[in-house]
């Protein structure tokens, strides 16, 4: 069995895995990462979508032997201990979930969109978003969550003048 080193939310773990385990079962089964819900299997839905080094990813559709040697950044990754992520905090505030099932997937696709473009359109969120499925909602809610977020998450102006 090969043997695999993967950091996930911050901790490092060093595993035999089958050939063929796909990582949302490692997250989920090995790790207990169960905030990387499995929605179709096929990679259709994105409700499994993680960071592996900083990108999204569908983690139905990765083998685990291929992040060997990356970073893992799940929803339980997110947020510094003290409190909600400003995404998890605005998916909340802007009531953009109803059953919640697509929510961790669309937060991390969210994240990797907002590091591509910190300013987006409701258009470009839209987009940015377009492989992840909510049955629930009309999306709208989401849209304003990502775009609330990505206000949060930009640098205060009075203090980037400050630093320099």
């Amino acid at each position: 069995m090969p043997r695999v080193s993967i950091e996930v939310d911050g901790v490092k773990y060093d595993d035999d895995v089958e050939p063929r385990l796909l990582l949302a079962h490692y997250l989920r089964d090995r790790l207990g990462k169960v905030g990387t819900p499995i929605g179709c299997d096929t990679s259709n839905c994105g409700a499994c979508t993680v960071l592996l080094d900083g990108m999204s990813v569908k983690s139905c559709s990765v083998l685990t032997v291929q992040a060997d040697g990356q970073d893992v950044t799940t929803i339980e990754g997110l947020g510094d201990g003290q409190g909600l992520h400003p995404l998890q905090r605005a998916f909340h505030q802007e009531h953009a979930l109803q059953c919640g099932y697509c929510t961790p997937g669309m937060i991390m696709a969210a994240l990797d969109l907002l590091r591509e473009n910190p300013d987006p359109s409701d258009e470009e969120v839209r987009e940015g978003l377009e492989g992840n499925l909510c049955r629930c909602t009309g999306y709208q809610n989401i849209v304003r969550a990502v775009r609330r977020a990505a206000g949060d998450l930009r640098p205060d102006p009075a203090q980037q003048e400050a630093t320099r």
